[in-house]
């Protein structure tokens, strides 16, 4: 998958204009995924991983094989968000939000998402989904995810971000992360995306559109990650919806 976007306003408060909404777009559409090269550097990833050993930090840890989800575990931060993870979401929701309502249009969907994310927010607390989502993954030596879908209720913005905090290939070997794509009478598709440390990739939550012989369709998604051979594999996930 091409490398085709970079963050070019590199501050504390992580502003995306770097970050070519159109671009952008052009890249979920073709191949379902997008990659952002460099969106946290070395030292931020070191950083981000430390926080995984700070129980106060996050509200619920999953044990992955206790729930068939694969092996490895996560954590899901507590409220409020630490400031860095606070501000990449909020960063990296607008140029999203418009893509997410081109997509909701063609597939016929009554859903748009305002353009700030505190507003959207607002909506899934309305809902009811008043649980921060963003979280940290943690794989060891044969550790793997199952392809999944990251629903948490009915409020859901259609794109999440994954940024790799590890170096493969020094800190970790495998543990590739992988998309399906299932269409209409087709058998699925599959896409490995190769990460560097600190690239993040976008990629849909469930859903896409897809342009075909009959009009527009709708691809369901699924990811996860390939089994770790060797070392340590960490990420940080961005969900934009909260949960119930």
């Amino acid at each position: 998958m091409d490398r085709v976007l970079r963050q070019t306003d590199a501050t504390d408060e992580f502003p995306m204009r770097g970050l070519d909404p159109a671009t952008l777009g052009a890249a979920l559409d073709a191949d379902g995924a997008a990659v952002i090269p460099g969106l946290l550097d070395a030292d931020s990833c070191a950083a981000m991983a430390r926080l995984f050993d700070d129980p106060a930090r996050f509200r619920k840890r999953v044990v992955m094989e206790a729930h068939a989800y694969g092996r490895g575990e996560y954590q899901y931060f507590a409220a409020p968000l630490p400031p860095a993870v606070a501000s990449l979401r909020t960063a990296l929701y607008p140029p999203l939000a418009g893509i997410a309502n081109r997509w909701a249009a063609a597939l016929g969907e009554a859903a748009r998402f305002p353009a700030d994310h505190a507003a959207f927010l607002s909506r899934c607390h309305a809902a009811g989904q008043t649980r921060p989502t963003p979280l940290l993954l943690r794989y060891g030596p044969g550790d793997y995810n199952r392809l999944h879908q990251d629903l948490y209720g009915a409020e859901v913005f259609p794109l999440q971000v994954v940024v790799l905090l590890s170096a493969p290939g020094d800190g970790f070997q495998g543990g590739e992360f992988v998309l399906t794509e299932q269409r209409a009478r087709m058998q699925s598709r599959v896409e490995v995306v190769a990460l560097a440390q600190g690239d993040a990739v976008v990629f849909p939550v469930h859903h896409r559109p897809v342009a075909g012989p009959r009009g527009v369709s709708r691809a369901v998604m699924r990811h996860g990650v390939s089994r770790v051979r060797a070392g340590a594999r960490m990420t940080l996930g961005i969900i934009f919806h909260d949960a119930a």
